[in-house]
Formats: C-alpha cells, structure tokens, sequence
C-alpha cells in the first residue's frame, strides 16, 4: 500500500512537522507499505520530496535551495517565504532541485493513504481533510469538523464551558479591542476576574506557540505577553541604538524565528507593503529608527485574537487517546510532565532531557482512571477519530481540568504519541500501522468509498497476519544504547533510532539492549519497548532500578494493557516484560550480531568490543586497538602529527598539578596558549564540555568543575561558563588544551564534519569510502550536542561550501576526502567513522586540512549530519546501517579464517 506522508506545512511548527514526517517515513513498515513523501512548502506548495532531503536537519538546509536566494550579506538561511512574490518559473526551479511539485489532483495515482504529519494551521484546522475527501483519498486521524474544532482554542473552551466540564476560567481579547482600550486598565480587569498568574495563548496555533505566563501585575510583560500572542514587537530607538552591529542581527534573527519570534513577512505600524526577508528587515529598522521613537511590527499571517486563561496550579499531563478496533475511544496511560519551568514550552516538549515524561502519572489508579475517563469523554464529545492528544493538569485539590486538545501529536521518537502507545507493547512501526488500519475503517465509517476502502482493509489485514510470522526468520541485532557518559542521553537517541530502521525493514529483528554500570563491570539489560521509549536514559536507568528492587509495574497498567489486547494480539506479537539482566554468554545466545550504540566510554574505547570478540559477536565499529586510540584525543593528535598531519597545538593539564599549585598550573598554561584557546576532555564524547576559554576567570571556572570531587556543579563556576539548562559537565584526572584554530589570513575558513565507511574489496582489501564533508554553523563558540545531533536545532550545510565555483569546490574537496582518507589509514579506522576539522583555503588555492579529532562511533540520531551525506553517496540511512552490519560480519569471519 503506498502511503503519502504530508510533512513541513504553513505552520510555525512546520520543523517538528517535518522531524515527525521523517519518523513516519522512517518506521512505516517496510514489508506492508511504500511510504511516499509529500513535502508541504510553507507556501503551502506540494513537492514529491528527494528522499534524500528527508534526511536534512531542517528544511532551511535545503529548501529553497542557494541557487534560488538572493546574495546574503550575512549569510542567512530562510523559508521560501522570505524571498517574496515569486513567479511561477521562480517557484518551479526552487522546487526542481530538491523534487517535483504535484498538483492536488495528481495525489491519488500517487497513493493509496495519506498520513497527515502537519501541524497547526494548514494541517490541523480541517482544510487538507477536505481536500483529501474531495479527492477520495483516505488520511490519517480526525474528520473536517472535529480538526476544525480542534485547532480552535476559543470554540474548544466555549463548548467546555456550556457543557459544565472543568476548565480553567478565560476571558478573549481581540485585536481591535486591544489597540483601542487602556492597557493598564485590561490588565486590572484580569487580575480581578482571573486572578495571577495568567496564561495568554495564541488561540489558533501549536500548542507551544504564542504563549507566555504572566507571574505578576507588570504592564510591560503584561503587554510584551499580549504582543507575542498576536505576534507583533514593538522596538524602540533606545533599544535599538544600545545595540551593537551583532547584537542587531542577533536581535532579528530571534524576532523572525518561526517558533519564538513573530516570524515573516512583517509589516511596520499601518503600512501593506511587506518585508520578507530579515536583512531587509534589519536594514529597514536602522533606518526608521534614526527618525521614529519607536515602531511596531506586525506579523501578515499572525492572530486577531488573545485567549486569557486563570493559571492552574498542579501537575500537568497528557493523554492520548486511541479508538480501539470497534470504534471506542481507549486512553493509553497518561504521562505527567515534570520540568524546572513553569510551561512546557517548545524546547522542553521536543528534546530530551530538559524536561521528565513519567508515564504513567504518580498517581492512585482510581485517580488515573478517572482521567481516563474525562479523556475519553472530551474525545467522545468533540468528536475525534482515529487518535488525539488531550492536555490537561490536576490542581493541588484533585480537580481535573482538560485543556488544549490536539488532532495531530508531535511525532518525534520520544514524543508522547509513541511513548505510551509502547506502555501497551506497540513500537513505533506497529503503533503506525494500528493507526492506518483504524483511519481506514473510520473514513469508510464515514462513507468515504466503502467498497474501496473495504478492498484495502482487506488486504492489509491479511499482511499484517502474515507478517507476524516472518518475525522468526530475521537476524537477530543487539543494539546497545545508554552506558554512563555524559553523551548518555544522544546514545539513547542514537540507539532508538538504529532500533526503528532496523524494525521497520524486512531484514532484521532488533533487541534493545541498555548498558550501565561501571568501568568495572558492565551491565547489560534487555528492555522492553515502554523502557526503550524512556524520555533519556537516566529515566531508564531508573525503570531497571525499580524493576530490580521487586517494585511492580503501576496497577492502572496492567488494566490498560488488558483493555488494549485486542490491539496488541494482532499488532505487538510478543507481551511487554520487565527490564532483564544479562551477561555477555546470554547476549551471544539471543543475538546474531550487535550494534554499538554507545558514545564516549564505554563504546568508543574498546573495552566493550573486546568482550564482543570473546564471545564472537560481530560489532559496528573499529576494533579494539583503533578504538583504544581514537577515544583519546590526545594520543590521536600524537600519532597524527607524527604522521605529517596538521593537528592543533596541545597539551594535557593534569588535576595533580593543579591541585599542588593552582596559580603555577594557570600560568603555565597561560605561557604556552594564548587566550582564547579551547579545553575538553580528552577521552569523552565529541561536544562534551568543549570550551571557548577567553580569560583567567574562565580557565579558573573551567578548571574547578573539572577537577570538582562531588558529583553537583558549582554555581559559581557554572555561571562563569554559561553552562546550560541541564547541561552536564564531566569530573576528568586531565583536561586536553589546544590552540584555538582560526582563519590566519586565509580567503576562505570552515568547520567541516565528514564521514566515511569501509568495505572490503574483491581481493579482501580494506577499501575507504570517504563522503561529501558537511559544513557546521554553530550559533555558540563551540557546536553543542543539540545542534550535532537533534532535529531543528543545528545548521549543516551538505556539501560544505569550500568555493562559489563548482569546479574549485570540488577540486577542494577531493582534497580534504583524500586527508580524512589518510587519517582513517594512520589510524585504522574501519566500519564507519565522523572526522571533524577546519579547512582554510589561501588566496593561491592551497587547501590546509587540521584535524580536530575522530569518532569511531558518531552519533546515529535521526538528525545527525552523517546521514546528508550518505544520502549524497546514494545510501538511505537504513542501506548506510546494513553495510556497517555487513562489514562487522565480514570483518569476523576473516578472524575466524586467521
């Protein structure tokens, strides 16, 4: 059955869209359905997508492509809809580079079934579901009317309100009346009727989007809340000329940003005449201001109305909710989120770590149940199908209050929509295949096509039994994820991932295998589904704790999981477990292979693949003595200089030398680098406290949370850093100092990541494949882990761009291919690999490669730059993990013939 996945949109929320289309695409089984991927531009335009660019980490990496954006001072990436009016020959060679564009009534000799992966406006609202019933062709989720009510947070609180159910009280405020009235006074009037603080919401947008919460009685945050509701800025001269040249492009960089600015085009005051582009923007308020005291912008496609709600103090959650085979709304196990902010915004709600999903909330059964059940009702109420997310809180009374329905869930590996649906055994490719099959029944419910839809019901239903009983005859894959790290969470991340390629294909059953513990022992534990679905890997850890303590899973569970069998004995195949320890004998029984998962130590060092060879498990990867190298960035600088390969100064600074003399310690360094230099870890993972050190105040600071003895951070070190939300900072003997590496005069300088892979050839020779570099933009001094590894976060661009010029830009990259080449042969490499490293080229031509350091293990998160690349070489992610598989086995039986 093929299955278009309509993906990216209008909306602000078109990157989760996009990142959520990708799982889709990802995780539809392979065995039932050819998925079809239907790009929405945000000009609303629909694009059969290069499977390639699927792969991007944000559609601003590939769309509009460079050819089609006019020359940027500050080179800028954009959405389409910053390059303006475009005419019709514009808009079809912007499409032609990255896919075709497909007219509406093209989509059903495409496909068979649409899965709606939009988000907000444009894809929640009931406008593509009428489309799509115009066109006869079956889609995923609620009907035209329960969307329409869906994305409507006014209508939703109205009918709530008329029917008695709990919902915090609200008032409305219109554009109109906003622009005519006393600020002060409508403030007042709140505060009286609502009470503080007060929740203000975009009444027609994501759920993240547009929303702010007022703590106190302030006018000005009260009018900056109501500004980014409307999605409006007013600036002010003051505030522009205390701005320096960067701030000021930083300052507009922010305000133009689709998810926590007011995004493009924008117009000033009353003027009809849009900007589009946020240069011009930049350019346009420089010169106003020389002149205005202030002016406002306001976005063309922003809100006429603000929805004002009482603040529920309590705990919040989330509930999906599925209809079971006969129609009937089942709630799958609400999950609380726990955070250190007051809203679950849109970074805590899409990357892991910033915020706890405890599944199910810590509650008594009867009070889950009880949510349930007002879950179930709202679903039954506004007539929902197929599945919703219903939000919700428990005040610190016991009241339930429901809020903030949506028709479409964020669709991201860890996001509510396929964490609970694993608490009653569905991985994410079982749980996407339920979802179709019931969409399918629910439009021919509807009478759309009976007797077709019939015809496809049929027809999956008989592969869908006989695909339970192929599950026997794949290779059986261990793929170990999580150790103890610092780089633990992105491992979990790189772990589900190769998990769900892996599920999803023909070829192969994955076991998700959790490694804790100790550079003294390492243990090994098989987990279920619901464990490997944890928001990050410490929540895990903990689940195995619990487990191993004897506590029983909660009670409200095991009645869901007997509620939802008649889903699971079809699609799940197997009934959830708890977390099992196993030794290393146990995993060669129950795997014919394994794939390392595994960031910095353990994983990358070659201890763990030394107890894979002993038990004669092939693995992913280099081999011990590579690995064993590699992991210390140090002894991989050595043996590269050594070999005639540029490397930045270094030296290791030992916490003996510190702790004798602190004072000595800092002058010596300070002696041989220059500020600024760089410090990390030697032996850690790639982004792991890599440091921009600038002063003495900063090394001080650097030095003391290194060097720390107790597992907290200091604050006061911790803010001299700017370290993070969450963000970690390992305990080290040493730290590596190096030389800042900068352009020295050079025309043209960037910082490159390329990846590569091995293979053997006919005559049983290595062979190296090295691929196109990306180019890194890091919005920081350093790249951080989130940009590297998670969706919408980093800029990568693929192929790096070392020269305007076809010819020259790709005499220069076969230049630094030919220099990773080398670095892979010094240090035998082998599997599959990610060099970063500078690249200048001088004003002659002449191209100086510096290495910055090897990861024989990098990152596999869907995100992750090493998949653009192979995209480039002609490798689907999934085709890029079978060779890495092939090789490991390969590469064992030529031991074995030793």
């Amino acid at each position: 059955m093929k299955i278009g996945i309509f993906f990216g949109g209008t909306s602000r929320e078109r990157e989760i869209s996009f990142a959520g289309g990708r799982t889709v695409f990802d995780n539809l089984d392979k065995a039932l359905f050819q998925p079809v991927p239907i790009f929405v531009d945000s000009l609303g335009q629909f694009i059969l997508l290069d499977w390639q660019y699927i792969y991007k980490g944000t559609i601003r990496d590939f769309y509009p492509p460079v050819s089609s954006q006019p020359p940027s001072l500050h080179h800028l990436q954009v959405y389409i809809e910053s390059l303006g009016e475009l005419d019709h020959e514009a808009r079809f060679h912007a499409i032609a580079k990255v896919g075709r564009e497909v007219k509406a009534e093209e989509l059903p000799q495409l496909m068979d079934f649409a899965f709606l992966a939009l988000h907000g406006p444009g894809g929640e609202d009931g406008a593509i579901q009428g489309m799509l019933e115009w066109l006869g062709i079956p889609y995923s989720g609620s009907g035209i009317l329960p969307s329409a009510f869906g994305i409507d947070k006014i209508a939703q609180k109205n009918l709530l309100h008329a029917l008695g159910r709990p919902t915090p009280t609200f008032r409305v405020i219109t554009a109109e009346e906003w622009d005519s009235t006393d600020h002060a006074a409508t403030l007042a009037y709140l505060v009286r009727e609502l009470g503080l603080p007060l929740v203000l919401k975009a009444p027609r947008q994501g759920s993240s989007i547009g929303v702010s919460i007022l703590k106190d009685d302030s006018l000005p945050k009260f009018e900056a809340a109501m500004e980014r509701s409307l999605f409006r800025k007013v600036v002010t001269r003051e505030e522009w000329q205390r701005l320096g040249e960067q701030d000021r492009l930083a300052w507009v960089q922010h305000l133009t940003d689709i998810r926590e600015g007011i995004g493009l085009p924008v117009v000033f005051d009353d003027e009809t005449a849009p900007i589009y582009h946020p240069e011009t923007l930049l350019f346009a308020l420089t010169e106003r201001l020389e002149t205005a005291e202030q002016v406002r912008l306001t976005n063309i496609d922003g809100e006429t109305q603000v929805l004002v709600e009482s603040f529920v103090a309590g705990r919040e959650f989330s509930c999906i909710v599925v209809e079971d085979p006969t129609g009937l709304p089942l709630a799958l196990p609400p999950t609380e989120i726990v955070k250190g902010e007051e809203m679950f915004d849109y970074r805590s709600k899409y990357l892991p770590g910033l915020a706890r999903k405890v599944t199910p909330i810590d509650l008594p059964e009867d009070k889950i149940q009880e949510i349930r059940e007002a879950c179930e009702e709202m679903f039954r109420t506004f007539g929902f199908q197929v599945y919703a997310r219903l939000d919700g809180f428990v005040a610190h009374d016991g009241r339930l209050f429901l809020n903030d329905p949506n028709t479409t869930s964020g669709m991201l590996p860890a996001s509510f929509f396929f964490h609970q649906a694993a608490e009653i055994g569905l991985n994410p490719s079982q749980f996407l295949t339920y979802l179709i099959r019931t969409s399918l029944a629910a439009r021919r419910r509807a009478g759309l096509r009976p007797v077709k839809l019939a015809q496809l019901l049929g027809r999956l239903d008989t592969a869908v039994a006989g695909r339970q009983h192929e599950a026997t005859e794949r290779i059986r894959v261990a793929v170990i994820m999580g150790g103890y790290s610092s780089e633990r969470h992105i491992s979990v991340e790189s772990g589900r991932n190769i998990y769900e390629k892996l599920s999803s294909s023909a070829k192969y059953a994955p076991v998700p295998v959790f490694l804790t513990g100790s550079a003294d022992e390492h243990k090994l534990y098989v987990l279920p589904v619901n464990v490997m679905l944890k928001d990050n890997a410490d929540d895990i850890r903990e689940k195995i704790e619990h487990a191993e303590a004897g506590e029983a899973p909660h009670p409200i569970l095991a009645r869901i999981r007997q509620e939802a069998s008649v889903i699971t004995s079809t699609y799940a195949g197997q009934a959830l477990a708890q977390p099992r320890r196993i030794s290393f004998e146990e995993l060669a029984q129950l795997a014919d292979e394994v794939f390392i998962a595994l960031h910095g130590r353990p994983g990358e060092d070659g201890a763990l693949q030394q107890q894979l060879e002993q038990y004669g498990l092939p693995y992913n990867g280099s081999g011990v003595a590579s690995s064993s190298v590699t992991i210390n960035k140090f002894e991989t600088n050595q043996r590269l200089r050594e070999a005639g390969l540029r490397v930045a100064d270094h030296r290791m600074a030992h916490k003996l030398e510190w702790q004798a003399d602190a004072e000595s310690f800092y002058r010596s360094l300070e002696t041989q680098f220059p500020y600024p230099f760089i410090a990390k870890p030697a032996d850690d993972g790639c982004s792991s406290a890599v440091k921009k050190i600038k002063n003495r105040a900063e090394l001080e600071a650097f030095s003391q949370l290194i060097f720390r003895t107790e597992e907290d951070l200091m604050p006061g070190p911790a803010e001299v850093l700017s370290l993070g939300f969450k963000e970690e900072f390992p305990r080290k003997d040493a730290f590596l100092v190096e030389t800042l590496i900068g352009r020295d005069g050079a025309a043209h300088f960037l910082e490159i990541t390329g990846g590569l892979l091995t293979s053997y050839d006919e005559d049983g020779q290595l062979d190296i494949e090295v691929f196109e570099a990306s180019e890194a933009l890091a919005t920081g001094e350093v790249l951080s882990l989130e940009e590297k590894f998670l969706a919408g976060e980093g800029q990568n661009i693929t192929p790096a761009r070392y020269d305007a010029d076809p010819a020259e830009r790709q005499r220069i990259s076969n230049e630094v291919k030919a220099v990773l080449r080398r670095v892979a042969e010094v240090l035998d490499i082998q599997g599959y690999a990610r060099i970063d490293a500078f690249v200048r080229v001088r004003q002659e031509g002449e191209v100086e490669v510096l290495i910055i350091e090897v990861n024989s293990l990098p990152g596999m998160t869907p995100a992750t730059c090493i998949f653009h690349q192979t995209a480039l070489a002609g490798y689907t992610p999934y085709q890029f993990i079978d060779r890495i598989l092939e090789f490991g086995k390969a590469r064992a039986a030529k031991a074995v013939v030793k």
